[in-house]
């Protein structure tokens, strides 16, 4: 774009000495007249892996009349340091004091804004929370207040695979080199060396955590809602892993706080599946020019918050389009929102309590085939499917067809009256929309880990066969129940392979009559109007800076082999995270990225301590003059009292092998 100024590489000095590595995106009209900044602070390399995306966003804030940042945490990228952890002191008072860098030069005018999506929201949570006195508002984008709660981590108290898997990417992440281009040709190779010899397992290390301890509520926010006091405008989605915080950040925040809530999966607004897409760009800006340049906008007029309240639809991996509405609240618990209870009876869903007699289910430990993942990324396949195809494997309560539209908005839950027969097990809750034709379609799940029935941070042995009130709230949702469907829920004792197993297989039992299904009802205010249309995308785009080398592929698939009948759950993707985009060049550094990884899961259906988690990842980096390559390999196995992971590590430097290294863990479980 014209009259911007892009300069690659801005170097911030930390007070302990290290240098963070920054892009800046700097208006020349800056050099005369100080303009507020905007701040992007994350760990996956500015230079390159998120090139592309920063390209789409940072020089149209820029061309608004914003100094744009893109910041690389220490230890990441071409900034000095090794990272020890997600959302450490160390990355948070680096970023306190970032901002306060930022808020000093000649050409930022004393205002900083913070956004960014998954990590970014969370760290601009945690750093608001520190108060540096520059920061006057931030833009969360899909992230959370609460780290137990609702994060990659537990589900419910359960483990979630998640943990695993995720913690499997950061292991090739914290071994990536820095670019010796920004860092220089003698000093890479030193920088790199030390960053490998200092990576940890952090799969291994999170699970040593396994109640809600100190390691997760550093970093919450909910833990003292009121450190927060700039404006918050959060931006999240009903695909997405975090569709709890916008109702907890809106309910417990002080200060101004705006919410949009989309159908979208892990992805910015602007690039929004399933669609619309909206302009996440514009809105934005409108939010800063408010809060940093003092410009009465209108935003701050509407209702504060705007959910995509969803129709219903087929079953399917893959959703690209949602139909529905955009409706508004002015607070939360909205006026609008009021409770309605179904009894689970004898295989029915009730108005009424219909006691006697008594359910069970000892679901094989493959039931969730149709899981998806708990966090889509809008990879084709990874939403649930349809229900029915587990459901043999559950109890299973129906309610009559409805006679009219049923409108949630909010969070479900299930208050259960249960007995197990092991002195450890779980719940999987799922909350189905059933069509006439029987396709059943997801609209929330939830679990519960028994052994935290009292307790999270102190878990207890179940008494088999005793009775235990717990209850299992749902994720949130936005969601119209058309005229003629079923509310169906499902109960389980398992769910691979978004949770880890129990021990041993858990027979659950419930009575009829004694147990609930609790739903946050929508009724239309009288008066209703249509909210303030919400553009599409419409900032201009990048012109391609970027070749393809060599296509990639996909795979995702649950095999079972008759041999043996174990299950295994396949996700092959030649491209990086987000999609088989192969091998592609970034033309501007001349820079050729491969990434190529394979998660498996794999169990037997009668036997928890069959679960086997792998992934193979490769990363390389290629460029005349100079070649980095990493290789990964990670494993998670239990006993009944223990679990198990390996990883391994390797790089090269051309064709020379720098660093290798295993390592085992063996972590005690507690209630897991």
């Amino acid at each position: 774009m014209s009259g911007i100024e892009v300069i690659e590489t801005v170097w911030i000095p930390m007070p302990d000495g290290t240098r963070l590595a920054a892009r800046l995106w700097l208006p020349h009209e800056a050099k005369d007249t100080p303009l507020p900044c905007i701040l992007e602070y994350i760990p996956y390399r500015r230079r390159d892996r998120t090139r592309m995306r920063d390209e789409g966003m940072h020089p149209h804030f820029a061309a608004a009349g914003y100094a744009s940042i893109r910041v690389d945490i220490r230890g990441y990228g071409d900034s000095d340091g090794i990272a020890e952890d997600e959302y450490s002191h160390q990355e948070i008072q680096d970023g306190h004091d970032l901002i306060q860098w930022l808020a000093s030069q000649d050409w930022c005018d004393g205002n900083v804004g913070m956004f960014g999506k998954s990590w970014g929201a969370y760290n601009a949570f945690q750093v608001a929370a520190t108060r540096p006195p520059a920061l006057k508002a931030i833009a969360p984008v899909m992230g959370t207040d609460d780290r137990w709660r609702e994060d990659i981590h537990f589900y419910g108290g359960c483990l979630a695979n998640d943990n695993f898997w995720w913690g499997s990417i950061m292991q090739l992440y914290n071994a990536m080199p820095p670019d010796p281009q920004i860092v220089g040709v003698d000093r890479w190779i030193d920088m790199w060396r030390e960053r490998l010899e200092g990576t940890s397992f952090w799969p291994a290390m999170w699970l040593e955590h396994q109640t809600h301890d100190e390691m997760w509520r550093r970093g919450s926010i909910s833990e003292n809602y009121a450190d927060i006091e700039v404006p918050v405008y959060f931006f999240g989605g009903w695909m997405d892993l975090y569709r709890d915080t916008p109702f907890r950040i809106a309910q417990n925040l002080k200060g101004p706080v705006k919410i949009l809530m989309g159908p979208w999966a892990h992805l910015y607004p602007h690039e929004g599946v399933p669609g619309p897409k909206v302009d996440f760009v514009g809105e934005v800006i409108r939010f800063w020019d408010h809060w940093l340049k003092g410009q009465d906008t209108g935003l701050m007029d509407e209702p504060p918050l705007r959910f995509f309240l969803q129709d219903s639809a087929a079953p399917s991996g893959t959703h690209l389009q949602r139909t529905g509405r955009w409706i508004e609240e002015p607070s939360w618990p909205s006026p609008n929102v009021t409770e309605q209870t179904f009894w689970l009876n004898n295989q029915s869903l009730g108005k009424t309590a219909e006691p006697g007699g008594v359910m069970s289910i000892c679901s094989p430990q493959t039931f969730g085939a149709t899981a998806g993942d708990m966090c889509s990324f809008a990879i084709p396949g990874d939403m649930a499917t349809d229900c029915r195809t587990d459901a043999g494997g559950a109890l299973q309560f129906k309610g009559p067809p409805l006679t009219e539209p049923l409108a949630l908005l909010g969070q479900p839950r299930v208050e259960l009256t249960v007995t197990a027969d092991q002195p450890q097990g779980l719940v999987a809750a799922l909350f189905v929309d059933e069509a006439p034709d029987g396709a059943q379609t997801l609209i929330a799940r939830g679990f519960c880990n028994l052994n935290h029935r009292d307790s999270d941070t102190r878990p207890t042995p179940i008494t088999p066969g005793e009775d235990m009130s717990v209850s299992v709230p749902l994720y949130g949702t936005g969601y119209r129940v058309q005229a003629g469907h079923r509310l169906v829920l499902q109960i389980a004792s398992a769910y691979w392979p978004v949770l880890w197993p129990s021990p041993a297989p858990v027979t659950l039992t419930i009575r009829p009559g004694t147990s609930r299904l609790v739903l946050p009802v929508r009724s239309q205010p009288k008066g209703e109007t249509e909210p303030r249309s919400l553009p599409e995308p419409t900032a201009p785009k990048i012109a391609a800076r970027k070749t393809h080398v060599r296509n990639g592929s996909m795979e995702r698939s649950v095999h079972t082999d008759l041999t043996n009948n174990n299950v295994t759950h396949r996700f092959f993707l030649d491209g990086g995270v987000f999609g088989p985009i192969g091998d592609f060049r970034l033309d501007e550094i001349g820079t050729v990225l491969s990434d190529v990884s394979d998660r498996r899961y794999t169990i037997h259906p009668s036997d928890p301590l069959s679960a086997v988690a792998t992934m193979e990842q490769t990363a390389g980096f290629e460029r005349e003059g100079w070649s980095a390559k990493i290789w990964t390999y990670s494993e998670q196995r239990a006993t009944e009292t223990e679990f198990h992971l390996t990883s391994r590590l390797k790089a090269w430097s051309g064709e020379d092998l720098i660093f290798e290294e295993e390592k085992t863990h063996v972590i005690p479980r507690n209630g897991m």
